[in-house]
């Protein structure tokens, strides 16, 4: 593949492709074609914005008739027949059986704007600026988001100063020190240094830093922390949320009602830009256009993503199967993690993986799966997890092709490293 163009044109800022050197041409499902025929299984997803996989049958049919009827393309936030579908839908669908009484804000398109908006509306709202984050976490790039996310590279990038938030242990990342506790009495403390809060915000699943998942105890821990002292409770609900973690949202059996959910990735359904902020609606405070931007909401996303909901979430039935994949899948990565010393499984659903405990082993186990016709990617503060984020949909032989590769790959690049020790 000659790829003079990307490297004379496009910039530096560049990454997934780095990992891919190939031109990819055609997906289908949980599969991916290159330029030159070569086949691949996706195990990546978008970075689980393709949930419900490439190119669904249904999605895809219902967005080609809308286009070719004319429908809108871009409608700024005025009323349109497909964002009125998509609304009750998500109503009906989702909401209603869950109790859930939230309204939805639409936001720009990526997961970062759902997040600045939780951000400044939690600010408008408590007239406080502190906002309680949590080691690990990432939750986007443009500074207020940037501000929460714990990774020192992506913090650099920022070229001036990240205030406002503190950062406090996630559950676990203190070994057998209980963080709750600990954030407790950092907080009843006055002399801690810790300005009251305005929200704390979490990932139930930390995507991008290390598939660590909190237990149902530490997400009611830290909503019992937030009415305590007064702050909103905002559950980022992005990469772990639309099933990856087994159910429609990825804090729904621990019982916590956050007050916040920012959505993206899969809410579109179809891997289109689409990105909203669930808010109860007494936070609801915003003037008409205080919070504004051009692209709140994707029309051409409404239609998909209300395929999206009728087709797969208006029973169970697609979350039982949620359950037998996660089963495979924690099978099939226990039997690669027992070929490495010290190895374990993290994340839960179909968001796991394996913590390799190197980053250059975890890099090495990707690229080999790559060679082989595996996309597959890393996590964690030192990139030492290799992180399984396979569509949701994809079938029980596929799924097993894949973990037959990764294991296959995870032995080359053990042997790799014990020869290289020698």
């Amino acid at each position: 593949m000659t790829n003079d163009i990307y490297t004379r044109r496009e910039s530096e800022a560049r990454s997934y492709c780095r990992s891919f050197p190939t031109s990819f041409i055609r997906a289908k499902g949980s599969e991916l074609w290159d330029a030159d025929g070569n086949r691949y299984i996706d195990f990546l997803a978008g970075c689980s914005s393709l949930n419900y996989g490439h190119n669904d049958d249904d999605m895809q049919a219902a967005l080609i008739e809308h286009i070719q009827k004319d429908g809108i393309t871009h409608g700024l936030d005025m009323h349109t027949d497909a964002k009125e579908a998509f609304l009750t839908a998500f109503e009906d669908i989702i909401l209603k059986p869950r109790n859930m009484n939230h309204k939805v804000m639409m936001t720009g398109p990526t997961g970062t704007n759902a997040v600045e908006a939780a951000m400044k509306l939690a600010r408008k709202i408590t007239g406080r600026k502190n906002i309680v984050s949590f080691t690990n976490g990432f939750h986007g790039m443009t500074l207020g988001s940037l501000s929460l996310t714990g990774n020192a590279g992506k913090r650099g990038g920022a070229g001036t100063d990240l205030d406002g938030v503190t950062h406090l242990p996630f559950e676990g990342s203190l070994g057998d020190i209980d963080t709750l506790d600990l954030i407790e009495q950092m907080l009843d403390n006055p002399s801690s240094g810790i300005d009251a809060p305005a929200a704390f915000i979490f990932e139930p699943i930390q995507g991008e830093g290390g598939l660590n998942a909190a237990s149902d105890k530490w997400m009611q821990g830290i909503e019992r922390l937030a009415r305590k002292h007064g702050a909103l409770l905002i559950a980022d609900d992005i990469q772990a949320g639309c099933g990856r973690a087994g159910s429609f949202f990825s804090f729904e059996k621990s019982g916590i009602s956050p007050d916040m959910i920012p959505m993206a990735k899969s809410f579109s359904g179809m891997g289109l830009p689409f990105a909203a902020l669930l808010l109860k609606p007494e936070l609801d405070v915003w003037k008409p256009a205080e919070h504004n931007g051009t692209f709140r909401g994707n029309t051409h996303a409404f239609v998909t993503a209300r395929v999206a909901l009728e087709k797969f979430w208006k029973t169970d039935t697609f979350e039982k199967e949620l359950a037998e994949r996660a089963e495979q899948l924690t099978a099939g990565l226990d039997a690669i993690a027992a070929n490495i010393p010290g190895a374990t499984l993290k994340g839960r659903g179909l968001m796991q993986g394996v913590d390799v405990g190197s980053g250059a082993l975890a890099s090495d186990i990707c690229a080999r799966c790559f060679e082989k016709g595996l996309v597959i990617e890393t996590s964690g503060a030192h990139d030492e997890v290799v992180k399984v984020l396979a569509p949701l949909t994809t079938s029980e032989a596929l799924l097993r092709e894949g973990l037959v590769t990764l294991l296959a790959a995870t032995e080359e690049a053990t042997q790799n490293m014990k020869i290289a020790a020698e």
